[in-house]
């Protein structure tokens, strides 16, 4: 059989994976960073805003009295060149994404204020508005009524306002829920080191959790801060271990050690910011980018995959909805199936680790005997897996229902609530109990960079395979290669696989 390209991975690194991310490239930095994908989508959804803007300003056009205006050939126009019309449209939509991108508004929502940001988009806007102007001018495009380039350009400014504020109070009322938050830790617990921490504390909405500090000097490391947690030999460490997303370097350090940090972190992509200007030529060609008041230079950025995983959320929550929707009767006979077989509760509801350590409640039917978790220490010596795994072919505390619930994996449909509610997503790592994380080595924690799923690469591939190292490869290979059309892989895979009866 084939071997899938998402496999060559794992084929290349086998069981030696260390967790690294050598995709990286030092062409990230400075002026020489390719657009992200982040300002792709932000890019067309101002376009699509200019499209609608020129729709709302033709039609209030068509709408006004005839005295409004002394040119009243826009109807004649639009069926005889409508090219034109489109033409005009997309030189203001271009203006606008240019200047928009010039003036930074599509970087982070952290790195500038909600006043500052709407300035500088009706600066962005009416400066293209006065390029379409002169085009118009240039090009004797007399037949183009100005009321409608007025009136689409005004539309343009209160659309994107709106959009812009809507879009920040969103984002802000997730940070201060803690959700999609940036851990940081800070190099240097002196003077600077504590302010930059408390501004992070004071401003919640700004999305940055405060981790900890790594100390410079010995005086540092030995003056008893409870914050102080490590020293900058485990920086890396300390930062993988916390799910760290940027480490910020508040004091001046020898530059070697700098340098090779900030190499080690551009591997395990973790962004790396200075407080300007510590570092001759480290920084040249990085913008300042402020964290509220705080002035800081990223040296190195990992960007986002924002369009991809919009498009993941939104099939998360279609199919998640269809299927407790569809699923609702067959849920509703097993729960009454579940009842009749034995005593408890017809759910099990168990705390597991999601996404950067956080925990969750996850839910299943239940298909075992109600203390199965307090029987599970006297069936170790028949624990078939190996290393952190444990599971039992032929498991005692399983119940008849139980057993037919696991083999077709029906025991799994109420984790479409979990996904629905964003613990989970569809595809994805299983979820790990809080014992087995205990028990990872650091470089195991790169599976748990993303949302765990209700099925995964593991279950499709390796299901029945006892190997540890094999469920652990399986799983970091995906999340260093995911793609939209991986998971549609994996769950076309998944019918199959659950239709087969292969579950235990």
């Amino acid at each position: 059989m084939a071997t899938p390209d998402y496999l060559q991975q794992v084929i290349v690194s086998g069981k030696k994976y260390s967790g690294s991310d050598t995709r990286t490239s030092s062409a990230g930095t400075g002026l020489f960073r390719r657009p992200s994908v982040t300002s792709s989508v932000w890019a067309s959804l101002d376009m699509l805003t200019v499209v609608v803007a020129a729709m709302l300003a033709l039609r209030f056009r068509v709408d006004l009295p005839p005295d409004v205006s002394t040119l009243h050939v826009l109807p004649h126009l639009i069926h005889s060149s409508p090219n034109l019309l489109f033409f005009y449209i997309g030189w203001f939509g271009i203006c606008l994404v240019f200047f928009t991108r010039s003036y930074g508004l599509y970087g982070a929502i952290q790195h500038r204020s909600g006043l500052h940001e709407q300035r500088m988009t009706m600066q962005a806007t009416l400066t293209s508005g006065l390029l379409l102007c002169g085009t118009l001018y240039l090009s004797d495009g007399k037949a183009i009524s100005r009321v409608v380039v007025a009136l689409m350009v005004v539309f343009t400014t209160a659309l994107l306002c709106l959009r812009r504020a809507l879009w920040r109070r969103m984002v802000y009322r997730r940070f201060r829920a803690g959700i999609e938050t940036r851990n940081v830790l800070i190099v240097g617990a002196g003077r600077v080191g504590h302010a930059l921490r408390n501004h992070i504390d004071t401003l919640q909405h700004l999305g940055f959790r405060f981790k900890g500090f790594v100390a410079l000097t010995e005086r540092e490391a030995e003056s008893g801060d409870a914050d102080v947690i490590g020293d900058a030999r485990n920086c890396l460490s300390l930062a993988r271990s916390l799910f760290v997303d940027e480490i910020f370097f508040s004091v001046p350090a020898e530059k070697k050690l700098v340098i090779s940090m900030v190499e080690e972190a551009r591997v395990a992509g973790i962004d790396v910011r200075v407080v300007p200007d510590l570092y001759d030529g480290l920084a040249w060609n990085a913008k300042i980018e402020y964290v509220g008041q705080f002035p800081t230079i990223p040296l190195h950025r990992k960007d986002f995959p924002i369009g991809g995983f919009l498009v993941k959320r939104v099939l998360d929550i279609t199919v998640s909805s269809i299927a407790l929707l569809v699923t609702a009767p067959v849920m509703l006979a097993i729960a009454i199936a579940i009842r009749i077989d034995s005593t408890g509760s017809i759910f099990y509801k168990a705390q597991r680790i999601g996404r950067k350590g956080r925990a969750f409640s996850c839910y299943k039917f239940r298909t075992m005997v109600p203390n199965a978790d307090k029987l599970k220490a006297d069936l170790q010596h028949m624990n078939e897996r190996d290393s952190v795994l444990f599971k039992i072919a032929k498991d005692p505390r399983i119940t008849r229902v139980g057993r037919w619930l696991r083999k077709y994996s029906l025991d799994e449909l109420p984790q479409f609530y979990n996904v629905l509610k964003g613990d989970m997503s569809l595809v994805g790592p299983r979820p790990p109990m809080a014992a087995e994380v205990e028990q990872y080595d650091l470089a195991h924690l790169r599976r748990l960079d993303v949302l765990p799923g209700i099925t995964g690469l593991w279950q499709v591939e390796a299901r029945q395979d006892p190997s540890f190292d094999s469920y652990i490869s399986l799983d970091t290979a995906y999340v260093e290669n995911w793609n939209l059309r991986m998971d549609l892989r994996i769950l076309a895979r998944t019918v199959a696989v659950v239709l087969s009866g292969t579950g235990s």
